[in-house]
């Protein structure tokens, strides 16, 4: 790690260009994190098997730990090595909220589906939650397999539906049941309850 507690650390791009980063203050980051624990001093050293001096070392900039410091350090406050390194990209508050009551969400109507997109007054969302009603009763009423970037969540909330999946066998699931899957491999929703069953879905948007 060297002797420098705010050594730069070296960083990859997805171009694989090689950047330098913010110098990253390894004692304010280990404060910040023991304070957002809730943890005095001497209960973080001690989740952490250190001793209360070489974490106030720590701390202060004062001495710069060793591996085994450092990752006694990352299990004692729960973290990762890597996020111990990495501190969030953007720890500002952004506040930004929207609620949909019952009843006011955008509806859009398909021959398979009836959505009511929720929390549509945001902007640049990186989820998209929506409540469907699943009017398809058989595969054959799809034009072949959905697929999508992203990632889904599934949350039967009434009725039951089969999931038909490209890689996997189909499953049924019924109200409190939930699947969570690749969106990129095909998939469609049935309804098989008497009743056009209704599910919470949340799409992935990054």
């Amino acid at each position: 790690m060297g002797n420098d507690p705010k050594s730069l650390i070296r960083i990859a791009r997805e171009s694989g260009q090689q950047a330098e980063a913010e110098p990253l203050d390894l004692g304010e980051r280990v404060r910040s994190l023991r304070t957002a624990q809730g943890w005095t001093l001497e209960q973080a050293a001690r989740q952490a098997g250190l001793a209360r001096s070489t974490l106030s070392k720590i701390e202060n900039g004062q001495m710069s730990p060793t591996y085994d410091a450092v990752k006694k350090l990352a299990e004692g406050l729960k973290i990762s090595l890597p996020q111990l390194f990495t501190p969030p990209s953007d720890e500002r508050v952004n506040g930004r909220m929207a609620v949909t009551r019952s009843g006011e969400g955008d509806h859009q109507l398909t021959p398979t589906y009836e959505h009511d997109l929720l929390g549509s007054a945001l902007t640049q969302k990186k989820m998209l939650p929506y409540r469907a009603r699943i009017r398809a009763r058989q595969m054959e009423e799809f034009d072949g397999w959905v697929r999508h970037d992203g990632e889904e969540f599934l949350y039967v909330l009434t009725g039951v539906v089969t999931l038909y999946t490209e890689f996997y066998a189909p499953v049924d699931l019924r109200r409190g049941d939930s699947a969570y899957y690749d969106a990129t491999m095909g998939h469609n929703v049935v309804s098989v309850s008497d009743e056009d069953a209704t599910i919470l879905w949340v799409t992935s948007l990054s």
